[in-house]
């Protein structure tokens, strides 16, 4: 009698992604492919905040993402309250939902004590149960300024370093910039106050990182454990991936990274057209993985900014491909200036030509626009 042949069971192979299949799929999960009808409250919300470093860019990420956006409906949703502007991912300054300032918060604070720890030595003798103390009972009775709170403290502690006191109250404490701070066509110096007395509520607990993970690859996946640690400023999430691992998918980059992903998350092919957009300075799309070869490519690393410096980045098809910037000068045109990385063909600037009309039209009060196209130059020095 005949043996049967034994059936394999290998594992089938991972697929594996290339950049531009990744940026596709990043691109479509920030609406960069195409603009949505989505609200700027449910954007904020999808995208798990707008970096906010500055306080024009989080205007900026929505009109190259949304139908339609004024920046006067994310200004009513700061005034309201209904969005806030308070240190989180990264230990940097985010435009957050009131749900999410207020879950968010807390599970980032990794990311804050390890911004005090590079101050510690600078604060020897400090109480930093009593700089809590101190501070929150003094921004909670009024916003207050950071000299202002830097001053209190000095009383306290003369010898400190005054920096690294207000450095401390901003790390210890869920501190959000109340407006005008941030508002569309209004100016405002930094004024701080608890999260918890700006909205009336108080601060919840962590939320479930596993939700929160879920939350990033819905907005930047696929993506690898490292990328979402880069992100949120957090670390050893790797179990927190394996415990969801039955519920995603695992695809491999070019270098063999596992990336994991949503089943039903769109990842289209990579030939999918990609508008060109100008986006602000410290974009989300740009910082949200450790590997940002998906939108920057390799030889193109760092030219967008260095340091606190940084320029509004161009997108053609996709990629990184220009920086820019926008000149309002009174009683006169605006200008935007693009300055190539590399040669942009007739149709690439005709496209950025038209996207820069609209920007110029929503963001500025100009009566007219220029559209200026030059080699690349450092725009810092």
């Amino acid at each position: 009698m005949a043996e049967k042949k034994k059936t394999s069971t290998a594992p089938a192979p991972v697929p594996v992604l290339t950049p531009r299949a990744l940026g596709r799929a990043t691109l479509e999960r920030q609406h960069l492919l195409r603009r949505t009808a989505m609200s700027a409250r449910d954007a904020v919300t999808h995208l798990v905040g707008l970096q906010a470093q500055n306080t024009k860019p989080p205007y900026y990420q929505l009109l190259a993402r949304l139908q339609g956006f004024r920046p006067a409906e994310l200004s009513a949703l700061m005034e309201s309250r209904e969005v806030v502007r308070i240190p989180s991912l990264r230990s940097t300054i985010h435009t957050h939902t009131a749900e999410d300032a207020l879950s968010l918060r807390p599970l980032t604070q990794p990311a804050l004590d390890r911004e005090l720890t590079m101050f510690r030595k600078r604060l020897p003798g400090v109480d930093l149960e009593r700089v809590r103390e101190l501070s929150r009972a003094y921004v909670e009775e009024a916003p207050r300024t950071p000299k202002e709170i830097r001053e209190l403290l000095l009383t306290e502690w003369p010898e400190a370093d005054p920096l690294a006191l207000t450095i401390a109250a901003r790390c210890l404490l869920p501190l959000v910039q109340v407006t005008p701070r941030g508002l569309w066509g209004r100016s405002g110096g930094v004024a701080l106050t608890t999260v918890e007395r700006w909205l009336g509520r108080t601060e919840e607990e962590a939320p479930d990182i596993e939700a929160a993970v879920l939350r990033y690859l819905g907005a930047f996946g696929p993506a690898s454990v490292k990328d979402m640690q880069t992100w949120a400023g957090l670390t050893r999430l790797k179990d927190v991936f394996e415990r969801l691992r039955p519920r995603l998918v695992t695809f491999r980059d070019e270098h063999g990274t596992e990336l994991f992903d949503l089943p039903d998350a769109p990842r289209p092919a990579e030939d999918t057209p990609a508008p060109p957009r100008f986006l602000p300075e410290f974009d989300n799309v740009l910082l949200g993985h450790a590997d940002r070869t998906r939108v920057i490519p390799a030889h193109l690393k760092g030219l967008n900014g260095v340091g606190n410096q940084n320029y509004g980045s161009v997108l053609v098809d996709g990629f990184f491909a220009a920086v820019w910037r926008l000149d309002t000068p009174r009683d006169a045109p605006a200008v935007v200036t693009v300055q190539e990385l590399r040669p942009l063909t007739t149709a690439e600037r005709e496209a950025l030509t038209e996207e820069a009309a609209d920007l110029v039209a929503t963001m500025t009060r100009a009566a007219g626009h220029d559209i200026r196209f030059a080699t690349f130059v450092d725009l810092g020095r």
